[in-house]
């Protein structure tokens, strides 16, 4: 039987070792640039959905925002978008973003979160990508 051994150069020995110690920044760094694109659209989207009907009181826009970058008991990074829990009359945020996604008898559903997530996925991506492109050639 064959043997091989392949030795990496000594300076990409070092660099993938600063990237194993700045893992946590890295990867947060990339997250908060993916869920900035990712709120922005969702942000937008909102705002079409509620319109300008005068019904809107604005709180619903303004109680979106992200959550700081956690890790799960997995290992796994993860941002989220959503609601600040409630509202000034005492009625969840989620629960009227559910109703203006999903719709309810005689209130038709003007979907936003979906889309959202649809159309800024790609550049999603992209900015992540170029995020840790950018944080690891810093090292």
């Amino acid at each position: 039987m064959a043997k091989c051994t392949a030795k990496l150069p000594e300076d990409l020995l070092k660099k993938l070792s600063r990237v194993g110690s700045n893992m946590d920044k890295i990867a947060t760094e990339a997250l908060e640039a993916g869920g900035e694109v990712v709120l922005k659209k969702t942000k937008s989207n909102l705002q079409e959905a509620v319109g300008n009907s005068g019904k809107s009181t604005g709180q619903l826009v303004n109680a979106l925002g992200l959550s700081p970058v956690l890790v799960d008991r997995n290992g796994n990074y993860n941002i989220k978008v959503g609601f600040d829990e409630y509202r000034r009359d005492g009625s969840a945020n989620a629960m009227v973003a559910n109703i203006i996604e999903y719709g309810k008898h005689g209130q038709p559903a003007k979907p936003f979160l979906k889309n959202a997530k649809t159309a800024s996925k790609k550049e999603c991506e992209d900015v992540m990508k170029r995020t840790i492109e950018e944080e690891i050639k810093k090292i």
